[in-house]
């Protein structure tokens, strides 16, 4: 698929389909993963693939958004192995496990697989419900799955702002 359409036509779907992905299909997802940039290349980032029922359960007991989807992925990093920013105000973790996952939901948009960034939800809670190792935060959980008949994007997918309000030239 042209990049132009993945970034374009991707939108966050709100209704999935019971139609599985194949392990193929997430695996390419992944990969879409595994290749993001971080700093340092210290690759800090965690992915749980979440499709067995008990944990579909628990993400549901999480987060009321996961819309029927067949599979959610956690995004977690490693908060002991981060590049600490001169300064020391900021580390890289969350942004790099942001990268990793709008690499992620970009794979899935290029394979065809429907996704939703999810933050709402307690970080905290997520960590405690799928036990995660002490040393890990939770970024975000994207759905993933193909699109249930009828699902769109929301009226105001399309509505951007120009350019001028959000660029500034110096």
């Amino acid at each position: 698929m042209d990049f132009a359409d993945v970034i374009t036509n991707r939108y966050s779907c709100k209704k999935y389909s019971n139609k599985a992905i194949s392990d193929d299909v997430l695996n390419e997802i992944l990969e879409a993963g595994r290749v993001a940039p971080t700093a340092k290349n210290l690759q800090e980032h965690r992915i749980y693939v979440c499709q067995k029922p008990e944990d579909l359960e628990l993400i549901d007991e999480i987060t009321p958004c996961r819309y029927g989807a067949p599979i959610v992925l956690v995004v977690a990093y490693d908060t002991n192995n981060v590049f600490t920013y001169p300064g020391d105000a900021r580390d890289s973790g969350i942004e790099d496990a942001s990268i990793v996952a709008t690499h992620l939901m970009l794979g899935a948009a290029n394979a065809g697989v429907d996704s939703c960034w999810l933050n709402f939800f307690d970080p905290t809670k997520a960590k405690s419900a799928l036990e995660l190792p002490e040393n890990e935060e939770v970024l975000m959980l994207l759905d993933l799955g193909y699109a249930a008949e009828g699902a769109g994007p929301l009226p105001n997918h399309n509505s951007r702002k120009p350019l001028s309000d959000t660029v500034v030239f110096r």
